[in-house]
Parts: structure tokens; C-alpha cells; sequence
């Protein structure tokens, strides 16, 4: 695998236990945490301090996980090598290009000597590389959510998870006045990439709004919680495997819930739920119990006013998942460092720009750690900080929007390697596309007209081409405009200089020699096959006009 990694070695406090051993630990990992532009097929390796008891595996299926934000649950085969000290997972089928990879491993996990992990198990991700690509969006299909003309939805949110395993990311719409989820299924080809939204819908609670995807109860599949604005609740809808969910889950959180995140907060291997209440002023944590039911809602006051906006990441790259959250009337983000026992230490809090309404988070100039990217709302701005590794957050960048900045979103858009930004604009009626120059420097490169509010954006490989999309959606409109990254897909530019000349000629003669499609070689694989054969050889034939 290639890209800017950085090499990152953890080292965890050594309490003694019975017999003298010191605790088990994590050494390192390969991705590192954060990783840009990681191969669709990648294995990934753990190393740890001495040699693991494969048997500890056995203990149940959440002592290793791996989740695609957009692909779901991996699943794959395990070997260890280097005398049983480093587990190698090969997932059986790739990554979708451009998401975002978590890998969580169980506090189960046991050496050979008979010592375990720390109570708080262990946590990374990464995300994977994104095909050269000029960006060059072109809209194929617009989404109608209403079921009847005139009768709104408001629909606003959702995900781009692969609900029935078939390889293509599958569109969720989550609707605020309908309460209710709804459905579009990826064809897998075609003009017409989704077919209509599947009837009956999903019911959640009222004016549901922020939305996560997860495998709740371990079965294999995309699950899906949603927050419930007006009444005060946390929707969870398991997924069936076929594109259907199960009804809701509802559990009760704290006043007028705003945001929500998806962690193992206790290091058991299965995945909680955490959400801000806004009017409430404080954190909602929800505690899976392993089988996907969930204890009662906890609170805590995250160190903000007015908790809004939410995302989990490992801000001080300890190998415990933190929580980043929003605070709109403070205008500050907060970082609540991980305990792995369910609990949270206050790390800093750090002007914004303005009031928040969405957060992401992601390395945007390309030095190994979070940085975090804040939709602004009334200051009709959006803001960049910058991580230090060790929850700290600085460097305040703010770039002008359309007003009401009220979403925003990472991914590789144009596949060099860094992660390109996006931002919605519910006033300002329009999409923003920015470009990052890989040291977090941003340029407008593009503005899409929304029909009459520009509500979320979604970065997923809808054609499975090896580059990002864009799904946009409108929540005044009721519509899902789908803009397909429609420079070609397989163009043989190499060096993304604009044209397909010797230099890239060069590199492919090496690609081909070599016959595996790694990532520096991807742009080449016309059939997404993982080989460069002779099939690549006479596509680029054709686009470079070889005789």
C-alpha cells in the first residue's frame, strides 16, 4: 500500500498483574490510524507485544471487527505470523473506494502467556483511496422521497451503506415530518443508478434528523440509529440483509437530541451509541449489551453550551475512541477523551468560528492526526482546526459559505490522496465543493444550485467506478440529486496532469509487469478486476491511441 502514512508505535501504561505480566498491549498497526488513501484491499495487520492466543478469538464474534462506513461489516479471514504476535485480516471482498474504516478489537483478546488487553480494548481507523478523478460531476438521477406530490417529507439526512451485501452503497433518507426512513436501492448499473424507495417505509420518532450506520447485533448487517428531535428518543432499526429493517428500537434520551455517534466507549467489542442534547446541555450515552439491545441512556455534561453537533474519533490516538462534540451557543468544540469504561475526561474546548450544526472529522493536512471540519450555520461559515494528537485542537481557519451553512462532509474527491471538503447551504439554496491542496488549505471548486435548499451531502462510489459521488439532498424539495464523478473513470492519468501522455504510459508498463492492481496501479484496472491484464492493456490502448 502507498499514500502518506505515518508510522504509529502505541504505548500504554503497564499496570503488573497476577504472576508479574505486565498487560497485554497493541505495538502497532498497519494501516496506522488515520490513514489517507489506503488500498480497497488492504490487509490489516495488528502487531502486539508478545504472542496471542488465537484461542481468545472464539470468545465471540466482536473480539475483532472490522465496519466500512459505506460497505459495512468485513467479513474475512485471520492468520497470525511473526510466532502468533501479529494478526493479518484479509477481508474476502474490498473496501468501497473513499470511505472511512474502523477496527475494533475486544478487551477478550488474550496473549498466549494468559494476560488480556486493558479493560478498554483497542480502536483505529483509516480511509480508503479514491481514483484519480477531474471532478467533473455530472447529475443522472434526482430522487423523489414524497410518496404523494404536494405532501412534504422534509428529508433530511441519511446514509450511503451497502444494505444487502451486494457490493453498491444503497441510499437511506431520513424524513423529519414523515418520521420515517426510506429506502433506495442501488441497481448496480445503469443510467439510473437507485430504484424507487421501498414502500412501506421504516417509522422512527418525530422530526428524526442526524442518522449513523452500525452492526448492532453482530448478524452481518448494516443497522441503522437516528435521533429523534421532538421527542427526545434514539431510534435503532436493525437491518435484514436484503435493503429492509425490522421496526424500531426506541430509547429514551435526553431534551431536543441533535446529533449522534456510534463507539465501543467500553471496550467489549460491540458498538454504543452516543448523542447531544441540545436543550438539555449534555452527552447521552447508550450502552449496547451485546446482543443489540441497549441499557437506559447515562448523561454528562460534555463542557460546552449547548451540545449539538457529534462525531467519535481518536483524538489522542491512544487506541480508546474519543468523542468530538459541537457546542452551538458556546460556538466551541469539545473533545471528551475516552476512559474506555464507559466514561470521559475533558481534553479542550476551541473557538469554531460560529454556531455549529455538523461536524466531521478526518486528518485534512495529511500529519497523522484529527482534524475537524464544523458547518456554521447562521455565520454562514464553516471552520477547520487542527488536531495535535493529544485532543487539543488550533490553527482556526473559517471559509466564507452560502447561508445557513447546515451540513458538511470529508472524502477523496478527486483522488490525490488528501480529503476534499464539502458543505450544504439550507438559505443559500447551494452545494459547495472545496479542494484540499494536502496541507488543509481549501479552494471553492465547485457551487451546485439546490432547487430550494441545500440540506446534506453524501461522498460515496455510487457506479462503483473507484471514485467518489456526490448524493445531494434537498429537505424543502424532497429530493436526492445524484452527480455522478463522471470524468473518466479510467482515464490513464497517473499524475493527474490533465492528459494521458508518456509519463502515465510508463507507469502502466510497470503496473502491468507487476499485475496487481495496488493502489498507485488502481487508475489502471479498468475492470476492477484487481490484476493489469490485457483487457486494461487495450482500454488504455484506446484512450491513450496507441497503434
Amino acid at each position: 500500500m502507498s499514500g502518506r502514512f505515518i508510522l504509529v508505535l502505541v504505548f500504554f501504561a503497564s499496570p503488573c498483574v497476577a504472576g508479574g505480566l505486565e498487560t497485554f498491549r497493541v505495538v502497532v498497526t498497519d494501516p496506522p490510524h488515520a490513514s489517507l488513501n489506503v488500498s480497497t484491499r488492504t490487509t490489516i495487520a495488528v502487531t502486539f507485544d508478545r504472542p496471542v492466543d488465537p484461542g481468545s478469538f472464539g470468545k465471540g464474534v466482536r473480539a475483532f471487527n472490522v465496519f466500512g462506513r459505506w460497505s459495512g461489516p468485513a467479513n474475512g479471514s485471520i492468520q497470525f505470523n511473526n510466532d502468533d504476535a501479529t494478526l493479518l485480516f484479509t477481508p474476502d471482498e474490498p473496501f468501497i473506494a473513499g470511505e472511512n474504516v474502523f477496527v475494533t478489537l475486544s478487551h477478550d483478546i488474550a496473549a498466549r502467556d494468559g494476560t488480556t488487553l486493558r479493560s478498554a480494548g483497542y480502536g483505529f481507523s483509516f480511509w480508503t483511496h479514491a481514483r484519480r478523478s477531474p471532478m467533473q460531476f455530472e447529475q443522472v438521477q434526482s430522487l423523489t422521497v414524497r410518496t404523494t406530490p404536494g405532501q412534504p417529507t422534509q428529508a433530511y439526512g441519511g446514509i450511503a451503506s451497502d444494505l444487502n451485501n451486494d457490493g453498491y452503497s444503497d441510499v437511506t433518507i431520513v424524513n423529519e415530518i414523515t418520521a420515517d426512513l426510506r429506502v433506495f436501492m442501488n441497481t448496480a448499473g445503469g443510467k439510473q443508478p437507485f430504484a424507487a424507495f421501498h414502500q412501506p417505509t421504516y417509522g422512527v420518532g418525530q422530526r428524526a434528523s442526524p442518522s449513523e450506520p452500525a452492526d448492532f447485533n453482530g448478524d452481518g448487517n448494516i443497522d441503522i440509529c437516528v435521533a429523534n428531535i421532538d421527542v427526545n428518543s434514539v431510534s435503532v432499526l436493525m437491518g435484514n440483509g436484503d435493503g429492509t429493517f425490522r421496526d424500531q428500537i426506541v430509547i429514551p434520551v435526553g431534551l431536543t437530541p441533535r446529533g449522534i455517534t456510534v463507539l465501543d466507549f467500553d471496550g467489549d467489542g460491540d458498538t454504543d451509541i452516543a448523542n447531544t442534547n441540545a436543550a438539555g446541555n449534555n452527552v447521552s450515552l447508550i450502552e449496547n449489551l451485546g446482543d443489540g439491545t441497549f441499557a437506559p441512556a447515562t448523561f454528562f455534561e460534555a463542557g460546552g453550551n449547548g451540545e449539538w453537533s457529534m462525531m467519535a474519533a481518536d483524538m489522542n490516538e491512544d487506541g480508546i475512541t474519543d468523542l468530538v462534540v459541537g457546542a452551538r451557543n458556546s460556538r466551541t468544540i469539545v473533545v471528551q477523551i475516552g476512559n474506555g469504561d464507559g466514561t470521559f475526561t475533558f481534553a479542550s474546548s476551541t473557538f469554531c468560528g460560529g454556531r455549529t450544526w455538523m461536524l466531521v472529522v478526518g486528518d485534512v493536512n495529511g500529519d497523522g492526526h484529527e482534524d475537524v471540519v464544523s458547518a456554521n450555520s447562521q455565520d454562514n461559515n464553516a471552520g477547520v482546526l487542527f488536531g495535535d494528537g493529544k485532543g487539543g485542537l488550533s490553527g482556526l481557519q473559517t471559509h466564507a459559505t452560502g447561508a445557513f451553512c447546515l451540513a458538511t462532509d470529508l472524502g477523496d474527491l478527486d483522488g490525490d490522496g488528501d480529503l476534499d471538503w464539502t458543505t450544504s447551504s439550507f438559505v443559500g439554496r447551494e452545494w459547495r465543493v472545496f479542494t484540499n491542496d494536502g496541507l488543509g488549505g481549501f479552494t471553492v471548486y465547485d457551487t451546485i444550485t439546490a432547487p430550494q435548499a441545500g440540506s446534506c451531502t453524501l461522498l460515496h462510489d455510487v457506479d462503483n467506478d473507484g471514485d467518489n459521488d456526490l448524493s445531494l439532498i434537498d429537505e424543502i424539495a424532497d429530493v436526492v440529486l445524484v452527480h455522478i464523478n463522471s470524468g473518466e473513470a479510467f482515464a490513464g492519468d497517473f499524475d493527474g496532469d490533465g492528459v494521458v501522455d508518456l509519463s502515465d504510459y510508463g507507469q502502466f508498463t510497470d503496473c502491468a509487469a507487476a499485475k496487481t492492481a495496488n493502489v498507485d496501479c488502481e487508475v489502471f484496472d479498468g475492470d476492477v478486476d484487481g490484476d493489469i491484464d490485457l483487457v486494461d492493456f487495450g482500454r488504455f490502448q484506446r484512450i491513450f491511441s496507441i497503434p
